[in-house]
């Protein structure tokens, strides 16, 4: 089973580990606890929104980028290739065929 938890940290991990910040240096920036932003990072505890966007702005990274990212390793974890911008067919409906797709050489 996937725990969307264990991904965010993860990923906030990885981002502050490349930023060069310690633990430390991100809970006091973004007000957090520094043992609450551990637990978060090792997937034990689920972080708040709020939570997110204090520790998305303390390590100076959009929030929707810490959310792609997650977004993208849970689709390699279940074992789909990520692509933007690009919708399945089963969710456009052409594998049904309710839609023409349509082609052009233009």
């Amino acid at each position: 089973m996937i725990l969307v938890r264990q991904e965010i940290g993860d990923v906030l991990r990885d981002l502050r580990l490349q930023k060069g910040h310690t633990l430390r240096q991100v809970a006091g920036r973004a007000s957090v606890a520094l043992g609450y932003l551990s637990e978060v990072e090792r997937g034990q505890k689920e972080a708040s929104s709020e939570i997110l966007a204090s520790v998305a702005e303390a390590l100076d990274v959009p929030i929707s980028t810490i959310m792609r990212e997650v977004g993208d390793r849970i689709s390699v974890l279940e074992g789909l290739h990520s692509f933007s911008d690009v919708v399945p067919d089963d969710l456009t409906g052409l594998d049904d065929g309710i839609v023409e797709p349509e082609l052009s050489l233009r």
